[in-house]
């Protein structure tokens, strides 16, 4: 379990989180939508799912309302103490760049499939239903992301 997020860190150069064992309230997940100022601003969002912050870079600014539909590219799963982070990730480091946190709160699911993710956010800017619905886009790593009516 997140081998993908350690193969991609050197620990010794960077401030973001080392795994470790999920420390999260399984009756209360949460979400994460950080703001990424790497090679191109993007925000990644965080939903946790089975112990681990399954993620998503989206190219621009969260759906905040109906009718705004975004692409997410997913990425690979984070420790859920990356809910957290905010800083610098150095030069020469695996998305080097300035996070900081954009929302968060708690995270709802309704249904999760491999090709669906139907959820409630709560947070300051992210409040509703939402859906995650994955497409043939980004090299089979797609989804579309948007605010439910």
């Amino acid at each position: 379990m997140l081998e993908g997020y350690k193969k991609k860190r050197d620990f010794t150069k960077t401030r973001e989180p080392e795994p470790q064992l999920p420390s999260s309230d399984k009756d209360d997940p949460i979400f994460v939508i950080q703001e990424h100022h790497a090679r191109n601003l993007h925000y990644d969002l965080r939903l946790e799912i089975d112990g681990v912050l399954k993620s998503w870079a989206v190219p621009k600014e969260p759906p905040t309302e109906t009718g705004v539909k975004r692409l997410a590219i997913e990425t690979e799963d984070h420790p859920i103490s990356y809910a957290d982070f905010e800083g610098s990730i150095p030069e020469g480091q695996y998305g080097a760049g300035e996070v900081r946190i954009w929302d968060r709160g708690k995270f709802a699911p309704e249904k999760i499939t491999d090709k669906e993710i139907l959820f409630r956010l709560d947070g300051k800017k992210m409040k509703g239903e939402f859906v995650l619905i994955k497409t043939r886009f980004g090299k089979g790593n797609g989804w579309l992301f948007f605010k439910k009516k």
